[in-house]
């Protein structure tokens, strides 16, 4: 096995961890955080990371735009929200879908989002110089 192929490998795995980690995480939050801070806004700001995480393992290589790809895609699906895709899919009445899918629209979910991506990208920066 190449170097390159060696190196990728253990990417994934780091990221691969660290989506599990994260996943867990959500998953506390979600179901015993009741709270006005930490479940609306530092869960909606873990949501972006874990997605990232989980894109990293199939995309191990460095990707530029990737924060900006899972911010667009986390909009997205607040966006769908707004119009209730929940409904239109007529998953309404299972919990989890409504859970993973939302269903509803926050403009200040887009914000957590925002603010994620940008940590994301702001680590990403960091990580690059560290290696030159």
């Amino acid at each position: 096995m190449s170097l390159q192929k060696t190196k990728r490998n253990q990417l994934r795995i780091k990221y691969g961890i660290a989506f599990v980690l994260l996943l867990f995480i959500e998953v506390i939050i979600a179901l015993y955080v009741h709270d006005s801070f930490v479940r609306p806004y530092v869960g909606d700001m873990l949501v972006v990371i874990l997605v990232y995480s989980f894109m990293r393992i199939i995309i191990p290589e460095k990707c530029r735009l990737l924060p900006l790809y899972v911010f667009l895609f986390a909009a997205g699906i607040e966006v769908l929200q707004y119009f209730k895709l929940v409904h239109l899919l007529g998953v309404g009445d299972n919990r989890f879908l409504r859970i993973v899918l939302g269903s509803v629209f926050d403009i200040k979910d887009i914000a957590c989002y925002g603010v994620g991506c940008m940590l994301l990208e702001v680590l990403e920066r960091i990580k690059s110089r560290s290696i030159l």
